[in-house]
């Protein structure tokens, strides 16, 4: 990779890294790649999750019966973030968590602009709220609308 190494050690082509995670296999294989990554170009890591919420869904509207807490929702997106950390030893690396609330693509995107992140990790299936009619939709929205590289881990 031309401009990569220089004669006294390696320069940092990807200086932030965002792992986007769900909590899920596909998630913690990511995030493993970002660590390996972070090590080899001495970067950061900002891990995110977005938690969905009825109005990310469905607008505005609420179905029916159901009832979402702000406590219960952010209490649920810290329990992926969590379990992503505790799969991957990123000692030595330098990573950050975030949480936020809404729709994942746009939340990711946001937050590309808002950390300078140079470069995008993410699994390409997760595990949305419906299974089976989003299982990979949002690898695919981020690698059309990111403005920086993605990269996919299977």
């Amino acid at each position: 990779m031309p401009g990569v190494f220089k004669r006294r050690g390696a320069i940092s082509m990807y200086k932030k890294i965002l792992v986007p995670t769900d909590g899920s296999e596909f998630s913690v294989r990511a995030f493993k790649t970002a660590v390996e990554l972070a090590g080899l170009f001495q970067s950061e890591i900002v891990l995110i999750h977005v938690t969905y919420t009825p109005q990310a869904l469905w607008g505005n509207t609420v179905p029916y019966g159901y009832v979402f807490s702000q406590e219960d929702v952010a209490k649920n997106g810290q329990m992926a973030l969590d379990a992503t950390m505790a799969e991957v030893s990123a000692e030595g690396v330098p990573t950050k968590t975030v949480l936020e609330i809404g729709h994942p693509v746009i939340k990711i995107i946001d937050q590309i602009k808002k950390d300078g992140i140079d470069l995008v990790v993410i699994g390409s299936h997760g595990y949305g709220p419906i299974t089976g009619s989003v299982l990979g939709s949002v690898s695919q929205r981020v690698l059309q609308k990111s403005p920086v590289p993605v990269l996919l881990v299977k």
